[in-house]
This record gives structure tokens, C-alpha cells and sequence, in this order.
């Protein structure tokens, strides 16, 4: 993926197998066209991502666990820059990856969400759906040369006013109904 990352789904294939530590007839072997390679890479990259939630709830309180899983996906996001080229070339190798972002990503994210809702650190009123693509668009690159540290503080302002609006609904009457 870093190959991809900084040079491109073009990079030379003796970059991508030295940098993986094996002979360009073994990278062949496993990987025969170019774009088995991507949507393999791709693939353990949503991976990787979507695991990283479960990992993250162990490890930290709900509201802070959405906070690390987002910025997780930052840096995924700004890992699969590299890959946007041919992830939107309209090559057929590649259509069924955004079912598969989404799959993969969405419940992992709800799952966060939910936990952070449920102890009462975030609002309730964003989808995991619409986090996703509100973070993809914070990450695209812009006019004014936001890279990937931008991305990171604002997408920590976004995770915020998730919080804040936690807080907000807690200092005034609920008009939920409780079980």
C-alpha cells in the first residue's frame, strides 16, 4: 500500500516487490494482472480498517474508541489516494469495492457509534453511512493544500461536535421515551 500510496497504482512492479520483500515472478504468481494486485491491497486495507473497531473498543472508553476509529480511517483514507485512479477508472476489475468499503466499514463504525451513543458520549443523530463519506470529503485534497494533518484536526473537530452534541441533549429534557 505504500508503494501505491506515494507513487501511484502506475509504481514500477519491481518497487511493489522489493518493497514487499519478494522476486516481481512471485508477485506475478500471486497477483497476474495489475488490478488483481489493487483490489487485493484495497481489500486488506478495508480490512485492516474495519478490524481496527473491534480492537479500539477493548482498548479505550466509546467516545474516545469513535475518536481513534476516525482518525484511523484518515490515515486509510489518505493511503487510498494513491489507489483513486484506478478505483475510479470504470474498470470492471474494480466495481465491486465500494459495496465492499461499505460492508466492511459501515457496521464497523456503527458498532462504535452505537456503543458511544449508548454511554451517552456522542449524539445519536449521525449515520455511520454519512461519517464515512462526510470524512472522505474533509480528506480530498483542496486548493488550498490541505494534506493529511488537516484532514486529522478536522475530522477531530467533526468527532467534537459529536461529542458536544452528547452533552447538549443531556443538559436539556429528552423527549425519548424510556424502555
Amino acid at each position: 500500500m505504500t508503494v501505491f500510496a506515494s507513487s501511484g497504482v502506475d509504481a514500477p512492479v519491481r518497487e511493489i516487490a522489493e518493497r514487499a520483500g519478494v522476486g516481481v515472478g512471485t508477485l506475478y504468481r500471486h497477483f497476474p494482472q495489475r488490478s488483481d494486485l489493487i483490489v487485493a491491497v484495497f481489500q486488506h486495507e478495508v480490512d485492516a480498517c474495519a478490524e481496527a473497531a473491534a480492537t479500539l473498543a477493548r482498548e479505550f472508553r466509546p467516545g474516545d474508541a469513535v475518536a481513534q476509529w476516525m482518525q484511523r480511517y484518515v490515515d486509510f483514507i489518505a493511503a487510498k489516494r494513491g489507489l483513486a485512479t484506478a478505483l475510479h477508472s470504470g474498470d470492471a476489475a474494480y466495481e465491486a469495492l465500494p459495496a465492499y468499503f461499505l460492508e466492511r466499514l459501515g457496521p464497523a463504525l456503527q458498532a462504535l457509534l452505537t456503543l458511544a451513543e449508548n454511554a451517552g458520549e456522542i449524539g445519536a443523530d449521525a449515520t455511520a453511512t454519512e461519517l464515512l463519506f462526510a470524512v472522505a470529503r474533509l480528506c480530498a485534497p483542496d486548493q488550498y493544500g490541505g494534506g493529511p494533518d488537516q484532514a486529522r484536526r478536522v475530522v477531530a473537530l467533526l468527532v467534537d461536535g459529536l461529542r458536544h452534541r452528547a452533552a447538549s441533549t443531556t443538559d436539556q429534557p429528552s423527549n425519548r421515551v424510556s424502555p
